[in-house]
């Protein structure tokens, strides 16, 4: 039923709408993003919608009337630009590397790497506080993929936080707050290459010659959510307070020994199990940190070496230590997607031998493993196919043009960034996705932003950016149909509605400081670190009004 409506839905827009140029102009040519968002909306289906939505703008641009000979020209028009983005070099090299870091970690996993940290960091978790702490820091560990962040996380650290009497509500929080927003602030990870690549495309339909990971780079100081969510999570474990649904949940826990509400309903863990240690596995921490030393050895070797970096090493061999250094010769990069590639490609064969030789894994787990990490990463690389053809169709609609001509005069630099993050997260709550968010508003926002800062490349445009990446987590952190905020509630074994309900707050609390205090002074050129100080003195300050002491209560 749902697909039937998507169908009708977007062959009932006009097909073309040309200037004498032979060019589209109109609204015609923000159909195809306007279709995107709102069967996402209808159908929670970001895969049908960026598929749908692509299409629709594969009609508007055959500049036809409709009939038979136009739907299959539209038809073999989306399946050309499909197979263009799926076999463009620049995607290609994108593409490999989620798989090559998704195999890495599932055999990672099987080797025992991440199971031995968290083994070795509970050792010293022998009370409520410590546990939490744990649980945070495990959390900033496994910073490679958010997936894994909750999964690994979550079933390891379940049943040392139960012995200390710790709400699954609780736990379920501390594994979502730290996993997105983690993996999404991490310079290596499976986000990376999807927003470099995003970046990328947006950065060169404007013609600049700015490569996407400085993009990305550039915009981590003003990722106001995702680093204010992980100093309340912080500040929470440390004070030991909460306030709202969170608090009573932490004193059922504590009084009654009773984890979860009496009318909990945890999910079934069996169909989403990751792949687990075998019998003949020799757990050590070395299996982990062997193939990550060797990811990053690489990925700052290319670096530095394409940036220029060898020239600097030569007038000193000290130059290497300068942070100032490494920003100037990562602004100079030009071949970051095959950097990040030959780094995820350099630690996924050291998992390989790391695991027979050290953990001596059997082979066969070893191919499974392999097996595993790919077939995990057939979403997201689909989603992220049909996110750059979707950016294509908007390419060939002049969708940017459009809107940059339509909207702004009317728009305030100062404002434009709030509405950014606003709509990234209402995006996001309503599709139940980080990545499908950002792939429908980045190719929208980057132009409008550009022209917004007089048509350069500056401040506006890169807070308007972490804007969108930022709103995505925001979003997807509030959302009951989110997929990592459901797979937090699965590894931890708590109602997915209970965790929903007691994340809830925290998230609109961050989500409001962040606005107010993080992006609106940045556009007036406010210090970042006062940005910070200010938001991290109103999260202490409002924990002390406003939340309630645990630790008296144990």
């Amino acid at each position: 039923m749902l697909l039937r409506i998507a169908l009708l839905f977007t062959l009932s827009f006009p097909t073309y709408a040309m200037d004498t140029s032979n060019t589209i102009v109109g609204w015609y040519s923000v159909l195809p993003p306007i279709v995107a968002i709102v069967l996402a909306f209808l159908t929670k289906r970001i895969f049908l919608s960026l598929a749908l939505a692509t299409l629709s703008g594969s009609f508007i641009a055959v500049n036809a009337n409709y009939d038979g000979i136009v739907i299959i020209g539209a038809l073999f028009a989306f399946l050309n630009t499909i197979f263009g983005n799926l076999t463009d070099p620049w995607n290609l090299k994108v593409i490999s590397f989620v798989l090559c870091i998704l195999a890495m970690i599932s055999l990672v996993i099987i080797s025992g790497g991440f199971s031995a940290i968290v083994k070795s960091l509970s050792t010293w978790a022998n009370n409520r506080q410590r546990t939490q702490l744990v649980t945070f820091f495990a959390g900033l560990l496994v910073f490679i993929d958010d997936y894994a962040n909750t999964m690994i996380v979550g079933s390891s650290m379940r049943p040392i936080s139960d012995q200390h009497k710790i709400s699954r509500e609780k736990l379920a929080f501390i594994i979502d707050a730290t996993a997105a927003p983690v993996a999404g602030l991490a310079i290596v990870s499976t986000w990376i290459g999807y927003e470099v690549g995003l970046f990328s495309d947006s950065a060169e339909a404007l013609q600049l010659n700015i490569d996407g990971y400085t993009i990305f780079l550039d915009a981590l100081g003003f990722r106001f959510y995702c680093i204010l969510m992980l100093c309340l999570v912080l500040i929470s474990i440390l004070r030991q307070k909460d306030f709202g649904k969170m608090y009573y949940a932490e004193i059922r826990a504590i009084n009654t020994g009773d984890l979860m509400a009496k009318d909990a309903r945890p999910p079934s863990t069996k169909a989403y199990s990751i792949s687990t240690v075998d019998d003949q596995t020799q757990a050590k921490i070395r299996n982990a940190l062997i193939p990550f030393a060797i990811l990053f050895f690489v990925l700052f070797s290319g670096l530095w070496i394409d940036g220029g970096g060898m020239l600097l090493l030569k007038e000193s061999i000290f130059s290497i230590l300068n942070p100032i250094n490494w920003l100037d010769v990562i602004q100079k990069t030009e071949n970051s997607s095959t950097i990040l590639l030959s780094s995820a490609m350099a630690g996924l064969i050291s998992a390989i031998l790391t695991s027979f030789y050290s953990a001596k894994t059997s082979f066969s787990s070893i191919l499974n493993a392999i097996k595993s990490g790919i077939k995990s990463s057939l979403t997201p690389i689909s989603i992220l196919i049909l996110a750059w053809s979707l950016k294509s169709v908007c390419n060939d609609l002049n969708t940017a043009d459009y809107l940059v001509e339509q909207f702004t005069p009317y728009l305030s630099p100062a404002i434009f960034p709030l509405m950014i993050f606003f709509i990234a997260g209402l995006t996001a709550f309503g599709t139940g996705t980080s990545w499908g968010t950002m792939a429908i508003l980045i190719p929208i926002a980057f132009p409008v932003a550009f022209a917004l800062d007089n048509n350069s490349y500056g401040l506006i445009t890169i807070i308007c950016m972490a804007a969108v990446l930022d709103g995505a987590i925001f979003g997807d952190h509030c959302s009951p149909i989110s997929d990592t905020t459901i797979m937090s509630s699965i590894s931890s074994h708590c109602d997915h509605i209970h965790h929903v309900q007691t994340q809830l707050p925290y998230a609109l609390l961050v989500g409001g400081i962040a606005m107010v205090l993080g992006y609106l002074p940045a556009v007036f050129e406010t210090p970042i670190w006062l940005s910070y100080l200010m938001g991290i003195l109103f999260i202490y300050f409002f924990l002390s009004f406003f939340g309630r002491s645990t630790s008296s209560k144990a």
